[in-house]
């Protein structure tokens, strides 16, 4: 099993992160977390390190309806949250790629009917994400 959606996008880096942030508040996600992978591999492991890897930022994404009610039908749900979503491009990369973890992963360990559908609501609004951001055009 997959445990991410992907979208390739024509865009910069930067662009890439703003867009995704976009395309997910238009889906009711805000984002409660930013992890510059990046930047804390070039400040404990050195530039080598940092250059090797490219941009790499993880988005802790969150849409508070959703967490509630799965949070509701199962407190432990917690260590999986928020839904990251990462916005990578490797150095000598033309396309900058953004993946979102499958909500299905959760169902994968919990079984619970409740939390299968609130995995089903947060699928269709990640891909529908993912979707947006996949029909970007390049700029020029």
């Amino acid at each position: 099993m997959s445990y991410t959606h992907t979208a390739t996008v024509p865009l910069s880096w930067s662009d890439a992160v703003e867009q995704t942030r976009e395309a997910l508040a238009g889906q009711g996600f805000g984002i409660l977390s930013e992890i510059n992978v990046r930047a804390t591999f070039e400040a404990k492991l050195g530039a080598e390190a940092a250059d090797a890897l490219g941009d790499y930022v993880i988005l802790g994404a969150c849409n508070p309806a959703l967490a509630s009610r799965a949070l509701a039908a199962e407190p432990d749900l917690g260590a999986l949250l928020p839904c990251n979503v990462v916005v990578r491009r490797g150095r000598d990369a033309d396309m900058t790629t953004i993946q979102a973890i499958d909500p299905q992963t959760m169902v994968q360990l919990s079984g619970s009917p409740a939390v299968a559908e609130v995995a089903n609501d947060a699928d269709t609004r990640l891909r529908a994400a993912l979707e947006v951001l996949s029909s970007v055009k390049s700029p020029g």
